[in-house]
């Protein structure tokens, strides 16, 4: 079978499940766990191989890169928006790290949710989010991975708030969402931006070249311009810079969604967005500049709030966010091998960390126990470097988590809630229509 051919299998294979067992919900049917655990075992072994075959291929035939046009999405006159996948040295690694992981947590997942009410409902979603992680990974161009970019904020919505019998699920699932959508406005006027300015938002039209030694085409005020939105865009799905707040709000959602979101693929969607458009951001100072400083400072903040988390998950989430900042320094720096080899050993690392998070506590507690409660914290020697009232003034900061919610509370919803409020003067009022009132009973006299 052609590379072509594998590359379309590994791309729609997850789609195609998600459709087949939503049908199975909506008339209905009910599939087993059993049958689940062993189907969802079956396709990302099978996706796992596929993805295994393609690699073995390229390499034995020495391909940088396989492209798959799968026609147009429309056309008007000469201008067409092509629906074409993409397989090369930057996104091919990526993609078999994501098939294999997304197969732990679905397999760890059996376990953890056996009997749970949403059992059913957290595959499906975990079937969608493969689909569009791997849309992001295998695009073409800034339009296709927009929508693979789409489907893997909403699934990772719906997963924040899969307890939704709970209110704090859902409100931290709304205030994502809230995020989300301004962070993908960003990317929503890049890609506009792009097609109007340059006429193009696919790669070999931004770039010539294979990756990693392609050129920019793109240059001027106009690019710095797209270059700029697409890192704030960046910085949204990977919880850098002005939209670090949302990721501790993500640990609403279960253990296996939390490892495959936020601790290996959906966080470093971003960092991948950046490495796809490194000579774009490297062409234009103010975008690098941006982006190392978006990694320092959110880097900086991480360890700090880090170290002042009561809960397991969300220290991980912090050390997560550390670990990306870090990622995306490097980005800016031009260390691109570096950054990649970074990436996908945090991957791996952060998804085994969460799954084995609740047993990690119980063997702390019993090393804690067994060692007196003698064990030292880690970090010390560097506190005493600072002074008494540095270390207090840092603490409140880490202790408020960098007062990130307060600030955007004050500055940024409560104005823009006022605003709205004052808006409504401008709205039509309708009359308001009286209720006929049934005519009264007439009174039951006595005998």
């Amino acid at each position: 079978m052609s590379i072509e051919k594998l590359a379309l299998i590994l791309l729609a294979t997850p789609g195609v499940l998600f459709l087949a067992l939503s049908v199975i919900w909506l008339v209905g049917g009910n599939i087993p766990e059993q049958a689940m655990s062993r189907l969802t075992k079956a396709v990302y072994a099978l996706l796992a191989i596929v993805a295994g075959i393609i690699s073995w291929k390229m390499w034995q035939t020495d391909l940088h890169s396989v492209r798959v046009s799968i026609g147009d999405w429309f056309s008007v006159a000469h201008y067409h928006f092509p629906l074409t996948i993409l397989l090369d040295r930057l996104s091919l690694p990526i993609v078999a790290v994501t098939v294999i992981l997304a197969g732990i947590v679905g397999s760890f997942s059996v376990r953890y949710l056996h009997r749970d009410p949403g059992f059913h409902r957290f595959f499906l979603l975990l079937h969608l989010f493969t689909f569009g992680a791997l849309l992001v990974f295998m695009a073409d161009s800034l339009d296709v991975l927009l929508a693979g970019w789409e489907i893997v904020g909403i699934t990772s919505v719906l997963l924040i708030g899969f307890f939704q019998y709970r209110p704090d699920p859902v409100r931290n699932a709304l205030r994502v969402f809230a995020i989300y959508r301004v962070a993908d406005l960003f990317m929503l006027v890049g890609v506009f931006l792009a097609h109007h300015w340059f006429q193009t938002a696919a790669w070999n039209g931004m770039f010539s070249g294979e990756w990693p030694g392609h050129v920019n085409k793109l240059d001027g005020t106009a690019a710095t311009v797209v270059a700029v939105l697409l890192v704030f865009a960046a910085s949204g799905k990977s919880a850098q810079g002005p939209f670090c707040g949302w990721l501790a709000r993500a640990m609403e959602g279960p253990t296996p969604s939390s490892a495959v979101f936020y601790g290996a693929i959906s966080i470093h969607a971003g960092a991948y967005l950046l490495l796809r458009l490194e000579p774009l951001i490297h062409s234009s100072v103010i975008a690098t500049g941006l982006v190392i400083f978006i990694g320092l400072t959110t880097a900086v903040l991480g360890t700090l709030v880090h170290r002042t988390c009561a809960d397991a998950k969300t220290s991980l989430a912090y050390a997560a966010q550390t670990q990306l900042g870090l990622i995306f320094a490097e980005i800016g720096l031009g260390w691109t091998t570096f950054a990649i080899i970074h990436l996908i050993s945090h991957a791996v690392l952060r998804t085994l960390q969460f799954l084995r998070s609740p047993s990690m506590l119980r063997d702390y507690n019993r090393i804690h126990a067994a060692a007196g409660g003698q064990i030292d914290p880690t970090g010390e020697h560097y506190e005493s470097l600072l002074p008494k009232a540095v270390q207090i003034a840092l603490y409140r900061i880490a202790l408020g988590r960098g007062f990130y919610d307060a600030i955007v509370d004050r500055y940024i919803v409560a104005p823009v809630v006022a605003l709205a409020r004052m808006l409504r003067v401008l709205e039509p009022r309708l009359p308001a229509v009286k209720s006929q009132e049934a005519p009264a009973a007439a009174p039951v006299r006595s005998v």
